[in-house]
């Protein structure tokens, strides 16, 4: 059923399509796809083109706006937007440990989550444009994850795309996942030290933080168990803009005093769980080293492999001495999966997912260099989340495509340069500057 409501300044449009699980398989098992359309209210009537959101992730249904917020406002002025919920988040027949058990055992789930990256995702894309747009082809505008989305989608199915806009997302086209993990480590060093410059003070307040948590066992009120390895990895908040503000205001009120001695404070663990829980989207956690899987080698949990390989961030040994405690990043381990109730059910699949040898090429570097789509990315400088040296020569493989490398931006420079970001890809695409 499509229902169409209001919000200050747009018209809202509910779409609901249907699409095979594998397409590979058009005839056989299919699975439901949600997208929420948004049109300026002013033009609700008018024939516009149409721009398609992929959201970064993976795992994470596109953005719930009110309004014209963010991007959104400068997108609306020439397009109608298609904010798509990718396969298994939202509302698009979501995974998780409820639903998954309907598949089958771990290796059954296993088998149905390889069918939930990218390549997928853009053939969904093709499977639903035809009825959205009436066979014309669309803008998509891609988002960290969502431009490897974009990347692929250029690979496999150009002729679908009028212009492609990528923020914070150009994929090596050819990196194991060791080889993105490796780069990423010494990415994040250097985030943390700089929080710790900005925020000298944090230095002594995460380390007594981790050496409580190697003395005490802490669960968390939802469950989760809050080892030591999990406290750093609240470091995936150094990626964005205002990440060092938000750890810093975490770390300033973690202990209070109590009539059983000083304890993890309520408000901070109330604060931790939200920002570690998996719950509202487990995806994330069980496809994310799948992302960089093209080749004939499992990605075998690379990034705890990868982080022996750095001795700098084991904790013990930090504490041992005067170094500072090292948070970690974009990173998820198989602690992950015994930490978090919301995926302690799927550590077996998940164990399956990192063995896993069969994955199909997600990007053609042939096709990528002849491409004639409009493509501009912007890029930004020493991004925690995605490689820089790795996006720039992805960048040149790509003929045609323009970059904006900037240092104005962390990772989530589309939500916080809102329209001015969207402004200069659509001038860099249009060669207008």
């Amino acid at each position: 059923m499509t229902v169409t409501y209001r919000q200050p300044g747009v018209v809202l449009t509910d779409r609901h399509f249907t699409v095979p699980l594998d397409h590979d398989d058009p005839a056989g098992e299919t699975i439901e796809l949600y997208a929420r359309e948004v049109v300026a209210s002013d033009q609700a009537h008018r024939e516009l083109p149409w721009l398609v959101y992929l959201q970064g992730g993976p795992g994470f249904g596109a953005n719930r706006f009110v309004g014209k917020q963010a991007w959104l406002g400068r997108a609306l002025q020439e397009y109608r937007v298609l904010l798509l919920d990718q396969r298994g988040t939202g509302h698009s027949t979501p995974a998780n440990r409820q639903t998954l058990p309907l598949r089958g055992g771990p290796a059954a789930q296993a088998d149905y989550l390889a069918l939930f990256r990218a390549d997928a995702i853009v053939r969904d894309c093709e499977a639903i444009r035809a009825e959205v747009t009436g066979g014309a082809p669309w803008t998509v505008l891609g988002q960290s994850f969502g431009g490897f989305c974009t990347v692929s989608y250029l690979s496999h199915a150009p002729e679908g795309l009028t212009a492609a806009l990528i923020t914070g997302g150009l994929p090596s086209l050819d990196a194991h996942a060791d080889d993105v993990y490796r780069a990423a480590y010494p990415r994040i060093e250097r985030k943390v030290t700089a929080h710790y410059a900005r925020y000298p003070q944090d230095v002594e307040r995460a380390r007594r933080i981790a050496d409580h948590l190697l003395t005490h066992e802490v669960t968390l009120p939802n469950g989760y168990r809050l080892t030591v390895e999990a406290f750093q990895s609240l470091g995936i908040l150094l990626g964005g803009g205002e990440g060092s503000h938000r750890l810093h205001y975490l770390l300033e009120h973690a202990f209070v005093r109590t009539p059983s001695g000083t304890a993890l404070s309520d408000a901070f663990q109330e604060e931790a769980q939200g920002l570690l829980s998996y719950a509202g989207h487990p995806l994330y956690a069980l496809v994310h080293e799948a992302i960089y899987g093209q080749d004939d080698r499992p990605t075998a949990w690379s990034a705890e492999r990868v982080r022996a390989e750095f001795p700098q961030f084991d904790a013990a040994k930090a504490l041992s001495g005067d170094d500072p405690l090292l948070f970690t990043g974009e990173s998820v381990h198989p602690w992950t999966f015994d930490c978090d109730p919301a995926l302690r059910p799927l550590r077996e699949t998940a164990d399956l997912l990192a063995a896993r040898t069969d994955w199909r090429p997600l990007y053609d570097p042939a096709r990528l260099a002849v491409n004639d789509v409009p493509v501009a990315a912007a890029v930004y400088h020493d991004d925690m989340y995605v490689d820089t040296a790795h996006s720039l020569r992805t960048a040149r493989a790509v003929r045609g495509l323009r970059t904006w490398v900037t240092d104005e931006f962390e990772h989530d420079g589309v939500r916080a340069g809102g329209p001015r970001v969207l402004d200069r890809l659509l001038a860099l695409a249009r060669d207008e500057v």
